[in-house]
């Protein structure tokens, strides 16, 4: 699943209705409006289109992939878009990177070997309760380079997994007994996911089409240069975060010798590695060589991530059938061809940049750096009015990214900065990124002690990423 995975629609006709009604009604908003001096009216319609999508991505009164198709029929018929321009999206490099790298998750999960290198790590750090947590962390970590939805990793591998270790150590909500030591793992292991998917270009669905909103503005980022800019600061807040969770929202059971027990008795159950376990542990290895050194080598990542899904299907550790089942890729491909094209068409049609020289007039004549600290933080906070990263990025990132821009902040710096926080910012809430319904669906964690720890850990993680990264960026020459 994607950040935001197939989502299903309003519960009944009439809320759907309203909704949908709200969507065109912003849309019509725009649409009608007299067209700003300066704008192409192509452009200005394409806007009322794209501000209806967004609206309806955050409201949600269809699926996504079903608001972004009516969308894009709606631009080609009304005459905003041509029929090339608005499939234009389809043949973008990046959008088939994010659909292989889902079939490459339907292999971690339906091979099991996700759960295993879960249970290895639990074995091996689960003596005690912040042991485990790192554990839980350390698991996404491993997983998270070729995994590009953080709802696979913490709703499809890691869940799971947390919930029956939870039940083994006495711990669920179901028996109000969350205390114990569910709450502390079940916080700890989103907030662990929250970093991990800023750490890899691959890790979340909507840092590709980040990657592509900055090379639409000449800005090039590559997987290994996402993954080396990401590394300190981002195993820094792996390191942190837990710890400070342990210390403010601390469990009952500090030591849990029934972990390792447990995880190895899984391991017992699942017996040697599988053939097909093996295959993907190759192609894993591939995958990470080509896309570290891909650049280098003058290999596409996207080559590199559909060689993997063929090798997976060669050898028959992938089938054609999970490949053809894999509803959620499928949907990201509609989706999120759409979004690129879109924000591809506003910039081609002039949009972009009209309103960066509206806004960096009123924030030149200074020094970039505070005026790029201050966007970067307005981009962050705003996210608590957002329910999904890639709607965030779809409507914030370009227009920031151009701004920033503008008042003369280093551009890979800027691009980086600003994905970077397209991931952080989930934090906060607990509808902040698609897999923050599931782990507090789970009751372990009460609404307020999310809020709170969650702003808190926004602002660790805000110092960690400009205050020790930023002096790691500035070994790698980013500024």
């Amino acid at each position: 699943m994607a950040d935001d995975t197939l989502r299903r629609p309003a519960r009944t006709p009439r809320v759907a209705a309203v909704r949908l009604g709200v969507v065109a009604a912003a849309g019509a908003a725009l649409w009608l409006a007299p067209t700003p001096a300066g704008v192409e009216p192509r452009a200005w319609q394409l806007l009322a289109v794209f501000v209806a999508t967004i609206v309806g991505i955050i409201l949600r009164p269809l699926p996504m992939g079903a608001m972004a198709f009516v969308a894009v029929a709606f631009a080609v018929m009304s005459g905003t878009l041509t029929i090339a321009e608005a499939t234009a999206g389809f043949g973008a490099t990046v959008v088939w990177l994010v659909v292989a790298a889902f079939f490459i998750a339907t292999a971690f999960i339906k091979t099991g070997l996700g759960a295993r290198i879960a249970y290895h790590f639990m074995r091996v750090l689960g003596k005690r309760s912040l042991g485990l947590a790192y554990g839980i962390v350390a698991t996404d970590l491993f997983l998270a380079p070729a995994i590009p939805s953080n709802t696979a990793r913490g709703g499809g591998v890691i869940y799971p997994i947390l919930k029956s270790l939870c039940v083994s150590l006495g711990s669920d909500a179901a028996g109000g007994t969350q205390g114990r030591i569910a709450g502390f793992l079940t916080f700890t292991a989103y907030q662990g996911v929250v970093v991990t998917s800023a750490m890899f270009l691959t890790a979340m669905a909507a840092n590709p089409l980040a990657a592509e909103l900055a090379a639409q503005q000449g800005v090039t980022i590559t997987w290994a240069g996402w993954a080396v800019a990401a590394f300190v600061p981002g195993m820094l807040s792996l390191l942190v975060v837990p710890l400070l969770i342990y210390r403010l929202y601390p469990p009952e059971v500090t030591h849990t010798p029934e972990a390792p027990a447990f995880a190895r008795e899984r391991l017992r159950e699942m017996g040697p590695m599988t053939r097909d376990e093996r295959v993907l542990l190759a192609v894993f290895v591939f995958l990470l060589t080509f896309w570290i050194l891909g650049s280098a080598l003058g290999i596409n990542a996207t080559a590199t991530a559909m060689a993997g899904v063929g090798a997976m299907l060669a050898t028959g550790a992938l089938a054609w059938q999970d490949v053809i089942d894999e509803r959620n890729g499928w949907d990201t491909l509609i989706w999120f061809a759409v979004l690129v094209m879109m924000a591809s068409q506003l910039g081609e049609l002039g949009l972009v940049g009209w309103f960066t020289d509206r806004v960096s007039g009123v924030l030149g004549g200074g020094h970039w750096l505070p005026a790029f600290l201050g966007l970067s933080l307005i981009y962050f906070y705003v996210h608590y009015f957002f329910a999904s990263n890639t709607a965030h990025v779809s409507a914030m990132y370009a227009p920031f990214l151009a701004v920033a821009l503008a008042v003369g902040t280093p551009p890979v710096l800027a691009a980086l900065v600003l994905a970077f926080f397209s991931n952080l910012f989930a934090s906060m809430t607990h509808y902040g990124t698609a897999a923050a319904p599931i782990l507090f669906g789970s009751g372990n964690v009460d609404i307020g002690t999310w809020w709170k720890l969650g702003a808190l850990i926004s602002v660790v993680n805000i110092a960690i990423w400009l205050g020790a990264g930023s002096l790691w960026w500035r070994l790698l020459e980013l500024w």
